[in-house]
């Protein structure tokens, strides 16, 4: 028991020792609205319809339901509730435009036997549904999670865990159906510490975020083509792109702000599908860098800074890692008895 408070203990302390070292030194834009519902105080996941409109769910603790909340007012125009207990409600994915997936497929304790994915329809007014029920395992076992994605091109589910030292990428068996049972598929690796993640349109491009700062990949080869960071958010849980590619943000708190995040120019261009430009027309120098490619061979161009770290804050961040390790350490000693009397 000792061994799992510890873990505990680590787990809490790193994603806040994240957000604030990646967060260091970025103003946070306006924001495009702020959740004005008294009922959304944990916001987890986030996605947007095709009308414009936001969809979001609460963290693990509440009830089985969904909120649609319109932009322009920030106020809930719908909620939508399903049949069934839940276990850790933590995201939700598009299926329509009047329909979503929400993933309850938290476990923290990594105790779980099976997680869920419930398509229930949404929009406004509120309703009371049966909920169409997905059930997934892991082949190597329980695992937490907190990232659910839908592929556009073939509505294929994809399940992102939620690991310090880096998560996997699942994808559910092609011919999932509402009422099934089945085993998730590993396909590759993410970041450490996925709290949520969306498709671009274009079906070739993931982004997946953590506290601080979101990771592009290409899809399905899962090769990092690029990251930013994200502006300084009390909990930093939720992430979605729009049909114009444009990238929205959302944290856990009363009233908490939905942020539009910019991508840096070479990432929209790849994602909207245009040719990147350079600075110069000049052929470039040879590279010791690997050249990413697509399976159909296309050249996937890397981030110039996809890597890069203010090493300050950082120092921040990993001092306190080094606080939760110390704490795991120590709570691994044995107990020193006192002597006999």
């Amino acid at each position: 028991m000792a061994l799992r408070e510890a873990m505990t203990a680590v787990v809490v302390a790193v994603p806040f020792g994240l957000a604030v070292s990646a967060g260091a030194g970025i103003d946070e834009p306006d924001p495009v609205f702020r959740f004005e519902d008294p009922a959304i105080v944990e916001s987890s996941g986030l996605t947007v319809l095709p009308d414009g409109r936001f969809v979001t769910v609460n963290d693990s603790g509440d009830e089985a339901r969904v909120f649609t909340v319109d932009p322009v007012t920030g106020r809930t125009v719908g909620v939508t509730r399903w049949e069934g207990a839940v276990e850790d409600v933590e995201s939700v994915a598009p299926d329509s435009a009047d329909s979503v997936w929400v993933g309850d497929i938290g476990d923290n304790r990594e105790s779980r036997s099976a997680i869920w994915a419930i398509r229930v329809p949404v929009g406004e007014g509120d309703r009371d549904v049966p909920g169409e029920r997905v059930t997934f395992s892991y082949p190597e076992g329980p695992a937490n999670a907190e990232a659910l994605l839908t592929d556009p091109r073939d509505g294929r589910l994809v399940v992102v865990t939620k690991d310090v030292l880096g998560g996997t990428v699942y994808v559910a068996p092609d011919g999932t159906r509402p009422g099934s049972t089945v085993e998730l598929e590993p396909v590759g690796s993410a970041q450490p510490l996925v709290t949520d993640g969306a498709f671009f349109p274009d079906g070739r491009h993931i982004v997946l975020r953590n506290y601080g700062r979101a990771v592009v990949y290409s899809w399905p080869e899962l090769q990092t083509v690029g990251g930013f960071d994200i502006p300084p958010q009390q909990q930093g849980e939720g992430i979605a792109v729009d049909a114009d590619n444009r990238v929205f943000v959302s944290s856990e708190g009363a009233r908490a702000p939905v942020l539009e995040v910019a991508l840096p120019e070479r990432l929209a261009n790849l994602v909207a599908g245009e040719p990147l430009t350079t600075p110069e027309a000049e052929e470039p120098e040879p590279s010791d860098e690997p050249t990413l490619r697509s399976r159909e061979g296309e050249e996937l161009p890397q981030d110039d800074d996809a890597g890069r770290r203010d090493p300050v804050p950082w120092l921040i961040g990993s001092a306190l890692l080094l606080v939760g390790l110390v704490v795991l350490v120590r709570s691994l000693r044995p107990t020193q008895q006192d002597p006999p009397r």
